[in-house]
């Protein structure tokens, strides 16, 4: 049972990835106070655990039963989370930038923060095969105490966003803002092909 639980724990970690959310969340939520930030993670955590949890529970039955293959889920969210990329790299939240009135219909929490950032094709494909792999329900009940403490690592991790935005600065929050576009929507690219190989389309050399 040991070297499964430590097989998940470093499954989880890699595929969730919470330091590499810090800086997609400071850009996500940049301009908006403090306590609101804060409300935001947590929120996002808890929404991600939900569905991690449903999907480590119900699986692949669940998605067949919507007739949902992963491989157009992961397609799907691609696509979604190309478009956060698009406005992180043309600056369409200028507004909060600026220091103006921030949209209070601004929520990211639920996306692109929960899914498909913290809850994406990779955590919750992962919390299926995990699920499938524990030999008895202790097992998967470890499993989803390893996934739920991920969710609070996560929510320190992003509590610490703050200082961090501030050694950044606003010139670097901005430069660092358009690179991590950039690599979002590398990433949303990415989750495209993965489904494309996941679905095996005959001719594009993409079957794996």
């Amino acid at each position: 049972m040991q070297p499964f639980l430590i097989t998940a724990f470093a499954t989880l970690f890699v595929v969730i990835d919470p330091p590499g959310l810090v800086p997609l969340y400071i850009a996500l939520t940049q301009g908006m106070e403090p306590a609101r930030r804060m409300a935001m993670a947590r929120r996002a955590c808890i929404i991600a655990f939900v569905l991690l949890t449903l999907f480590g529970l119900a699986g692949e039955a669940l998605l067949g039963f919507i007739g949902i293959s992963m491989p157009a889920f992961r397609i799907a969210g691609g696509m979604l989370l190309f478009l956060t990329a698009l406005d992180m790299l043309f600056e369409r939240r200028t507004q909060r930038r600026e220091g103006q009135t921030v949209d209070p219909d601004h929520d990211p929490s639920v996306f692109p923060l929960a899914t498909p950032l913290i809850a994406g094709p990779g955590a919750i494909a992962s919390m299926i095969l995990l699920m499938g792999q524990a030999p008895d329900w202790p097992g998967k009940l470890a499993v989803l105490a390893l996934m739920a403490a991920m969710m609070v690592a996560t929510f320190l991790f992003l509590l610490a966003a703050p200082p961090i935005e501030r050694l950044m600065g606003r010139t670097g929050t901005i430069v660092v803002t358009r690179l991590l576009g950039m690599l979002l929507a590398a990433l949303a690219v990415q989750f495209v092909i993965d489904g494309i190989r996941g679905i095996g389309l005959p001719g594009l050399g993409l079957t794996g």
